[in-house]
């Protein structure tokens, strides 16, 4: 089941009312209002925001993006959902589809040269494809077949104890959740794996609450409880990367603050920086 939450005419309407927030207007944004911003028709835009099928060429998603106020998150979200389908070998935009692997295989190195780190690899319906020796043993769930991170954040209640301040990760997971089914238009799994979530209340409730979407969590610091690691709470910075071309799938690196200790009382140390080689 493909939920109205994942339509971007949903999403046009929620972002009317943020702008109107945005420009102090105490209320969302008239269709009229948007429409003239982007110099177009009133009907065009009220089309557009009905789902009628509009066109829209790559300067019209810029002037909607510029007419909404959108943030970087809202136009990825945007310009994502206009070219869901878009083949990359077609496009002109990168490699044809018999490259996928190669991407992969290359973060899958880079994944053995930061096995002091949690670290892993998902797909775009956060399946997870490979990971460190570290991240196993912070989070061991991630060993279990078929194991899927958005899954485990959401719905485990192991997530609830380790994860410090549960309910605003699952905010921020169900924003990605969103940011995914937009842009892939609430197709393949990841429609199956929304149903699964919102069998949880607490994440129905939130889910409920607004329309927010993010596309990653780069640099976002947050809290662990993790015993079998340390006794005291672990604060890491995620670090989100994303090979050229191929998007879908992230290499997420987990990097301990300074101050963050192991159980036996030494530090968990964050990477030095790399020195300068010359070319």
């Amino acid at each position: 089941m493909v939920h109205h939450t994942a339509r971007l005419p949903d999403l046009l309407r929620a972002w009317r009312v943020t702008a109107g927030k945005k420009l102090q207007r105490g209320k969302p944004l008239p269709q009229k209002e948007v429409a003239e911003r982007m110099e177009v028709s009133e009907r065009w835009y009220r089309n557009l925001e009905s789902d009628a099928g509009v066109p829209l060429t790559p300067d019209a998603l810029t002037r909607l993006a510029a007419a909404l106020a959108l943030g970087p998150d809202e136009r990825l979200a945007l310009y994502g959902n206009v070219h869901a389908h878009a083949d990359p070998a077609t496009t002109g935009v990168g490699p044809g589809p018999g490259d996928g692997t190669e991407p992969r295989c290359a973060l899958a190195e880079l994944l053995a040269t930061q096995e002091q780190f949690p670290a892993y690899l998902v797909d775009q319906s956060w399946d997870v494809l490979d990971h460190t020796g570290t991240m196993a043993t912070w989070f061991p769930w991630v060993l279990e077949p078929g194991a899927n991170l958005l899954r485990w954040v959401l719905t485990s209640a192991q997530a609830r104890e380790q994860l410090t301040e549960w309910p605003a990760h699952a905010a921020v997971y169900l924003a990605q959740l969103r940011f995914a089914l937009v842009t892939s238009r609430g197709e393949g799994p990841l429609a199956a794996l929304l149903d699964e979530v919102l069998d949880d209340h607490e994440c129905r409730s939130l889910w409920g609450q607004d329309l927010n979407v993010i596309a990653y969590r780069q640099g976002h610091r947050f809290r662990l409880r993790l015993p079998h690691v340390s006794a005291e709470e672990i604060t890491v910075t995620s670090q989100v990367l994303l090979p050229a071309y191929r998007q879908e799938i992230r290499y997420v690196l987990l990097l301990p603050s300074e101050t963050s200790a192991r159980q036996d009382g030494t530090r968990i140390q964050p990477p030095s920086q790399p020195r300068a080689q010359a070319l």
